[in-house]
């Protein structure tokens, strides 16, 4: 009986033990994955940068191409209208076409550099959502380790008592075979 008991206790410690493992290892992979997480890289912007933010920002917005309209409009009004020597750019406006072909020479890199330092804060934040699922696969992977294990300990303990109980017929069927002799149980 005491060797049962025993053996019970050095079992649950194996349990134990195995368990422990499988948690201390998951902590161990999860920690690269918990420090970029919570620890980011900080992005760090030049002033030509944060510039061509600003003008992609505002290149972009209603509020440009409102504000851009409204002062084409005006041009046009002002040098049709205006008596021949006050007009500074008559029609064909060409005075007009070189200013618009400058801008948009000059805004078109100036949101392309902005475009591809938001592809690089998405392919980050792509970066990111893979720690997470990764991090999400390590503990689904941990807890499947624990629950075969908690299976294997229950198969085993199981088994172990079936086979007690197995030893405790037969010694109850010698007993009986010893005690009466006559009946022969089968």
């Amino acid at each position: 009986m005491y060797k049962d008991i025993k053996n019970l206790l050095n079992t649950e410690s194996e349990q134990l033990s195995k368990l422990h493992y499988i948690v201390s290892k998951s902590i161990e992979d999860e920690n690269l994955i918990i420090n970029n997480l919570l620890n980011p890289p900080k992005e760090i912007l030049t002033r030509g940068q944060k510039i061509s933010d600003k003008v992609a920002r505002f290149g972009g917005s209603w509020a440009f191409i409102i504000s851009f309209f409204i002062v084409l409009v005006i041009w046009i009004l002002f040098n049709t209208l205006s008596p021949k020597g006050d007009n500074f750019d008559p029609y064909p406006f060409i005075l007009m076409n070189l200013i618009l072909s400058c801008i948009a020479a000059l805004q078109a890199p100036v949101i392309m550099m902005s475009q591809n330092r938001q592809e690089e804060k998405d392919r980050l934040r792509s970066e990111n959502d893979y720690m997470v699922n990764l991090k999400a696969e390590l503990e689904i992977r941990s807890l499947h380790q624990k629950i075969d294990l908690l299976l294997e300990e229950q198969i085993k303990v199981l088994f172990d008592s079936q086979a007690k109980q197995l030893e405790i017929l037969k010694n109850i069927e010698h007993k009986l075979a010893v005690s009466n002799p006559a009946k022969k149980v089968e």
